[in-house]
């Protein structure tokens, strides 16, 4: 077992929650940081173009880039992709590939030419779709342990200031009582928790005979859409100052199966899969400031400055539970099966829904860009980004202040570092390298507190690592026509917990399932300059 710090923001969330409808600091941290994606060429260079500028795609990053242009651009990009999930265990290691294609961006620009001599040269307008992050991912694994979730399922009942007697978490009106966690009221019907005489309840495992067998699978689809309205100046050919005005779209579902098998002297003593369907949708608006200079009219060397607004984001929720169980019921001396579920007053299955508000944090981004003549580009850029800052409000805007005070222990700050290059060995043809490493944007010992009322019944938790992602590029310019490939190897780590538990001496969890995730993205885009 893995024994995680207690957090006391994080208590404050599980101990004194007033929110039926709580989220928790891993659905704010899903919708922060991005993909690196959009233009070949873009993507080819790492994302290192900043100070370059010169494509569509730097509007999202540093709004001066489309400064640099002098013609009109049209383009479009779509690839496909390779993900890949391998869980390592104490028991096993499973790995799950998934193919699919994508249609990545689509932009334009047009540019106005004001004057040669003044100090105005160049007025450009700008637009781009681009797919800010992709969700889709599946990931399955399964281990064995001397814990098990039921012992949350009794936490969520016993630990209310009042007892939740029996009759309070049957039946059709459990789930229409603010104080009634719908963990349990489902792990009740489905006999994994038992009210005792001292009026708690008992989890059905039992430490001093049985072993747990844990199975999860987890299919995730979606993404998060970016579209770009952007305004940049050209001034003196050497200072270009550009903004950028961002509407964000997200699309999220996530489907997935947690079962455990309770194993006493080597036999089946019983069994269940929790089942949720969960589903995100809502939208968001950020403004985006840059500036570039050639801070020396004899030198190539360009600097670049950008800073992002928060990013006011309105959500929409819903989620579905269903628990399947076979049990051994010593009221009845039998084993029982069946389905409990989340229901409305007339018994008939019912979603949970959820309305609120998210706030990301500031970022700044600092870059440079260098030319030697013709054949060479380089690009340097780092960007940073306090997560820790991030705030969830309900729809009405007053703040979750305790969701918050877990997003401000749990997350930290996240550092990006890009790189990139593009040389050419004649005219028409590129050839380009990129890297970039990311950050973790949470610490090791972050869990995902549940408040005890909650309808939330997602209890699974990853902590994620650093990111890394290479590209290499090619690239063809016609007179008016251009293409550009690139591929991308995007990998980092995570650690999984398909649960944990509250105890005395503070979070406990089994021990990490080690997911290595990969994927591999070939990307090509089609445009021509006018």
């Amino acid at each position: 077992m893995k024994r995680i710090k207690l957090i006391i923001a994080a208590v404050c969330a599980l101990g004194g929650a007033s929110a039926l409808n709580a989220q928790t600091l891993y659905d704010a941290n899903r919708l922060m940081g991005s993909d690196l994606n959009g233009t070949a060429r873009f993507v080819g260079m790492g994302g290192a173009m900043g100070a370059l500028g010169g494509d569509i795609s730097t509007m999202g990053t540093n709004p001066a880039g489309i400064g640099i242009y002098r013609s009109n651009d049209a383009m479009m990009s779509f690839g496909f992709n390779n993900t890949n999930a391998k869980s390592v265990s104490s028991q096993s290691t499973k790995e799950i590939n998934k193919i699919h294609g994508s249609f990545d961006n689509a932009g334009f620009v047009i540019t106005n030419k004001i004057s040669n001599n003044g100090g105005l040269r160049f007025v450009n307008f700008g637009f781009n779709y681009h797919k800010l992050k992709s969700f889709d991912k599946d990931m399955t694994m399964n281990d064995s342990y001397k814990m098990s979730q039921t012992n949350l399922f009794a936490s969520t009942v016993n630990d209310n200031s009042k007892f939740l007697a029996p009759d309070i978490l049957i039946g059709k009106n459990a789930y229409f009582q603010s104080d009634v966690p719908w963990l349990g009221a489902l792990a009740y019907e489905a006999n994994l928790i038992i009210p005792n005489s001292s009026n708690e309840y008992d989890p059905y495992f039992e430490s001093s005979r049985h072993t747990v067998n844990g199975q999860y699978h987890s299919k995730e689809r979606g993404g998060l859409n970016a579209y770009d309205f952007n305004v940049a100046f050209n001034l003196y050919d050497r200072f270009y100052l550009g903004a950028t005005l961002t509407a964000y779209s997200i699309d999220y579902t996530r489907n997935t199966s947690y079962s455990e098998t309770f194993m006493a002297n080597n036999e089946d003593d019983g069994n269940y899969t929790l089942r949720n369907n969960y589903k995100l949708d809502g939208s968001g608006v950020d403004f985006k400031l840059g500036f570039i200079a050639r801070p020396f009219d004899e030198s190539p060397l360009r600097i670049g400055m950008a800073i992002h607004t928060p990013i006011f984001y309105s959500l929409e929720e819903n989620g579905m539970a269903y628990l399947d169980y076979d049990t051994y019921s010593k009221e009845q001396d039998k084993f029982i099966s069946g389905t409990a579920y989340t229901q409305n007053e007339y018994g008939d299955e019912m979603e949970g829904r959820t309305k609120y508000e998210l706030t990301t944090p500031w970022k700044y981004n600092l870059s440079l860009g260098y030319t030697i003549g013709k054949s060479v580009a380089l690009g340097a850029e780092y960007e940073y980004s306090d997560y820790s800052t991030a705030k969830l409000k309900y729809d009405d805007g007053v703040k979750m202040a305790s969701e918050t005070n877990g997003i401000k222990a749990g997350l930290k700050g996240v550092h990006t570092m890009r790189l990139g290059a593009e040389f050419k060995f004649i005219p028409e043809f590129a050839f380009r390298l990129g890297y970039n490493y990311i950050t973790s944007s949470m610490y090791s010992d972050t869990f995902k507190p549940l408040a005890l009322n909650s309808i939330r019944t997602d209890t699974e938790f990853s902590n994620i690592k650093a990111i890394n992602n290479y590209t290499i590029g090619v690239g063809y310019r016609g007179q008016v026509f251009y293409t550009d490939l690139a591929y991308q190897y995007n990998t980092y780590k995570e650690d999984f917990y398909p649960f944990y538990n509250n105890s005395t001496d503070g979070i406990v969890a089994p021990n990490a399932t080690k997911v290595t995730n990969t994927k591999s993205q070939v990307l090509l885009t089609l445009g021509m300059r006018f």
